[in-house]
């Protein structure tokens, strides 16, 4: 069924009752080995299990609950002491003005909580201090748009299309695979399968956020607006006449971040939820990540980089500073002058990079990659 949908539906009454049923077909996979669907199957039935859930105690687990209340805790017992030790000054300054009275000590008036200069002094530091912190903590965030769920011109579910039909992230999204940017696909990519979809009658109910119902078939019919397409006459469309979906960008970076799809999906193997959220549980798609420079240092420090130099599954970039490294263990050279970095590392380099690391053409920077080494 992975394989090839046609030919086991063939033979498969289950599977012809689905088709009957939905009215569509799930792409076929024939790149995919069986072993790998077994081991899909045996994930989902055996390591996707819930774990047990934790006995509170023992490592103080049970989740975010108690911290927060540790916290709580311990604010209430700081103020308790804060008190504590005002009304001890208090009690100390009083008793220092009977001793003194009792001496015929005369000294002069304390000054008032106000007007005391040091008092003063330590409410101004502290104001400064808080007032820094929240000042700091609320300008980080400008420019960042999590949650950000902006009303698009049709209503586009991923749940119905990646989740429920398994339509692949790269069908539309292909350009990820071998470019800086994912892009949006074209109109003529959607009408691919909405030359034949023209209604959507049995798959669930769409909602807005709102709880407002969503007519499936009112958003197939704004497709077919901007594709030029008359369902009654589709033997007379021309592709060449569709005009772009006018898409709201959702997912935005500062312009001093150079990112590239491919060097991740692609050479680091990222999955697209890591950075996007379960994408094929959203029906209308909003920023999950935060996309801060600290959100994405945290990931490169835990992601391992594949120094696999015999095939092209692994990142060969790495393979001329380990040529570097292994004439000089052999004795072929003894360092690594700016001139020669120069010659090999960045005259040729900068068409490597241009190719390699801008994603033009991944496979070949690789070429080139080797082409430097010999």
């Amino acid at each position: 069924m992975v394989n090839n949908p046609a030919g086991y539906m063939a033979t498969d009454p289950y599977t012809q009752g689905l088709k009957a049923e939905y009215g569509s077909m799930m792409l076929g996979f024939p790149d995919i080995k069986l072993k790998d669907v077994d081991d899909i199957v045996a994930y989902i039935n055996d390591a996707a299990k819930p774990p047990p859930p934790k006995e509170n105690g023992g490592d103080g687990g049970g989740g975010g609950q108690p911290t927060s209340k540790n916290a709580l805790i311990f604010g209430i017992i700081s103020l308790i002491l804060a008190v504590i030790a005002l009304i001890l000054m208090q009690v100390n300054s009083n008793l220092k003005k009977m001793s003194d009275d009792a001496e015929g000590i005369l000294r002069p008036e304390p000054v008032p909580f106000y007007r005391n200069k040091v008092y003063i002094a330590i409410l101004a530091l502290l104001f400064f201090v808080v007032g820094g912190f929240y000042v700091t903590k609320g300008a980080i965030g400008l420019g960042r748009q999590k949650d950000y769920q902006p009303l698009q011109p049709i209503y586009y579910s991923h749940k119905v299309h990646a989740g429920l039909n398994q339509i692949s992230c790269l069908y539309c999204h292909g350009s990820s695979w071998d470019s800086k940017h994912a892009a949006i696909p074209s109109v003529n990519i959607c009408m691919n399968c909405h030359k034949a979809i023209q209604t959507y009658e049995k798959g669930p109910k769409l909602y807005h956020e709102d709880g407002k119902e969503v007519d499936g078939t009112t958003e197939i019919a704004k497709l077919y607006q901007y594709a030029g397409f008359d369902p009654n006459n589709a033997a007379k469309w021309d592709p060449a006449k569709a005009k772009p979906v006018e898409w709201v960008k959702i997912h935005n970076l500062p312009d001093h971040v150079y990112f590239s799809h491919s060097q991740h999906v692609r050479a680091g193997k990222v999955q697209c939820q890591t950075c996007h959220g379960e994408i094929t549980a959203m029906d209308e798609v909003k920023q999950v990540s935060e996309l801060s420079m600290g959100w994405c240092v945290n990931c490169h420090r835990q992601t391992k980089v594949n120094f696999n130099y015999t095939d092209s599954t692994g990142n060969q970039f790495y393979s001329i500073y380990e040529k570097f490294h292994n004439d000089i263990k052999k004795g072929k050279m003894d360092s690594v002058t700016v001139g020669r970095y120069r010659r090999i590392g960045v005259s040729e380099m900068s068409l490597l990079n241009v190719r390699m690391w801008r994603c033009e053409n991944v496979e070949m920077g690789v070429q080139i990659s080797k082409r430097i080494i010999k």
